[in-house]
């Protein structure tokens, strides 16, 4: 019986996808923009089953990410394998805001997947998406999107092709522009492959929504000159009716142990935005018609090789298919990951992130008090320096977040509790604080959106104790609820899901994007102390159940 790959293969927050072999294993590297660890990485032995594997970024010294703007960071991470050595490439953009970006790319390299991973060397800083191709001839060639600023051209300026020299452990030779892209714009992304003779230039174009397609050209040299597909994209969800994916683009290729050939690529699983008021269903209004609060996905489709040397995706067409017939491979599941942690380990589950920097004793604790972890109080949710947010993504659009938080402040200033976190301007938070008049325990509910604090409902004073925190997210709403002594109760209005997405936090002005969003919906645990004298909140789990 064929086994059927069900897309997305990696779902919530996981975009730009490369996908690499090394023998019967497959390895996926997604970008992670400001959060830490960084660059995750998935294995896989049958392109079915998926696990979570690696993180490539895990010190400071091969990314600082401190004051980065949202959604900047690290973009479209490539990995490779060559000479018995994974290759990691990835740019860190720093800012991204009006005419200018500052991106620079590194290369790392790693004796396993697991690591142990080698400090970075810098490569250049004239665009981001960069990637690294290994040719036949043993020579290696570094590509990427070229950034121009000038006014009256598009900022997307083609892809450069230069040679690295990994003796010497830098870039040589001429710098050559070896593709415009096409008239869908905004080439990015791009990755090589050799095939009978040709050389395949893969980029992205159409931007990271709805026009997002997968371009593809070839050459009998490497340096080009390129011709695009006839009949270009190769992969498209635009103005094409699918079975749920859309925002397709930005992919990579891969060959099987068989022989088979697979497109992984990045999508997107829009809902429509449905509030209590139907004025506020209209984007004019700042509310998107279509959002997609689990990010940017991957999914995995099936390539077909045409008698002509080119590629189209199996079945003809250039749409994104949820089902797909997946290689001729032995079935290989893992064990299922654990949901919950208890903080009984000396380490965080790996699907727990930070913002920006790493994980650090200096803000957070496993052995103060065990079996909970212990977070110092820092800077707000809106800072882009010190936060205490330990978070994980949201990866179902049923599901249920909980954990249990002691925490006895003393000042208005000192918070804690559970977020659903999309960025510094878009978040909602129940914590537990002081009400500024009396002093006393409250539990309050507020929505930072597009940067503007209000209070979803009245503080409720709390009895002394534990508390319980939770969320659970339905589709295009989420509620807030609480508890003490075992009994729950909603606390403040559903709220929608949509101020959580890319699609909201994304904003143009006069032509130029006043913000970005790139990533997806973290729900976390987070604790503030404003007045800088670092009161702590202890949480005893951290629960989450995906539903169907």
């Amino acid at each position: 019986m064929t086994q059927m790959i069900q897309n997305p293969v990696l779902p919530g927050f996981h975009p730009d996808p490369s996908i690499c072999r090394v023998g019967d294993d497959y390895y996926l590297a997604t970008s992670t923009f400001e959060w830490w660890p960084a660059v995750r990485i998935h294995h896989s032995k049958d392109l079915v089953h998926w696990q979570h594997r690696a993180y490539a970024v895990t010190r400071k010294s091969q990314l600082d990410l401190t004051g980065h703007p949202d959604s900047s960071g690290i973009w479209a991470p490539c990995l490779s394998y060559t000479d018995g050595l994974f290759w990691m490439v990835y740019t860190d953009v720093r800012s991204m805001y009006g005419a200018h970006k500052d991106a620079h790319n590194y290369l790392i390299t790693a004796p396993s997947i697991d690591g142990p991973w080698s400090e970075r060397t810098f490569l250049n800083s004239s665009g981001f998406d960069a990637s690294m191709f290994h040719d036949e001839d043993g020579r290696h060639w570094l590509l990427n999107q070229q950034w121009i600023h000038v006014p009256g051209k598009h900022n997307f300026n083609g892809i450069l092709l230069q040679e690295y020299d990994a003796k010497a452990g830098r870039l040589v030779g001429p710098v050559k522009n070896i593709y415009a892209g096409t008239e869908l714009q905004v080439v990015e992304g791009p990755h090589i492959y050799r095939r009978n003779g040709w050389y395949y230039l893969m980029t992205a174009e159409g931007g990271t929504f709805c026009e997002h397609a997968v371009t593809l050209a070839r050459s009998r040299n490497i340096d080009g000159p390129y011709e695009t597909l006839p009949g270009n994209p190769l992969l498209t969800a635009w103005k094409q009716r699918t079975d749920g994916l859309q925002r397709s683009g930005h992919a990579s290729l891969v060959e099987t142990q068989t022989g088979e050939w697979m497109l992984a690529h990045l999508c997107g699983r829009p809902l429509e935005w449905s509030g209590p008021n139907l004025d506020q269903n209209d984007p004019a209004n700042g509310y998107p018609a279509l959002h997609c609060p689990l990010g940017r996905e991957t999914a995995l489709q099936r390539i077909h090789w045409r008698d002509d040397d080119w590629p189209e995706i199996e079945g003809g067409g250039n749409r994104p298919h949820a089902q797909v017939a997946a290689p001729a491979l032995p079935a290989h599941p893992f064990p299922a990951e654990p949901v919950r942690d208890d903080f009984d380990a000396i380490e965080l589950s790996p699907h727990l992130n930070a913002l920006r920097v790493p994980f650090d004793e200096s803000w957070l604790s496993l052995g103060e008090r065990p079996g909970w972890l212990r977070l110092k109080g820092r800077e707000s949710l809106m800072s882009l320096f010190e936060q205490s947010l330990v978070a994980r993504r949201q990866q179902h659009f049923n599901c249920r977040v909980e954990t249990r938080l002691e925490f006895a402040p003393t000042h208005f200033q000192q918070m804690a509790g559970l977020a659903a976190y999309y960025n510094t301007s878009n978040h909602a938070y129940l914590h537990v604080t002081c009400d500024p008049d009396s002093s006393a325990r409250v539990l309050r509910l507020q929505i930072n959106r597009d940067g503007k604090l209000s209070e979803a409902c009245i503080p409720l004073a709390l009895a002394d104790g534990a508390v319980d925190l939770a969320v659970e997210f339905h589709h295009a709403h989420y509620q807030f609820h609480f508890g003490q002594g075992g009994v729950w109760q909603s606390f403040g209005p559903a709220l929608d899901t949509a101020m959580l997405s890319d699609e909201f936090a994304t904003r143009f002005e006069d032509g130029f994007a006043r913000s970005f969003g790139f990533t997806g919906n973290f729900i976390g645990l987070a604790c503030q102390d404003l007045a800088g004298t670092r009161a702590h909140a202890d949480f005893d789990y951290f629960d989450y159940e995906g539903r169907s």
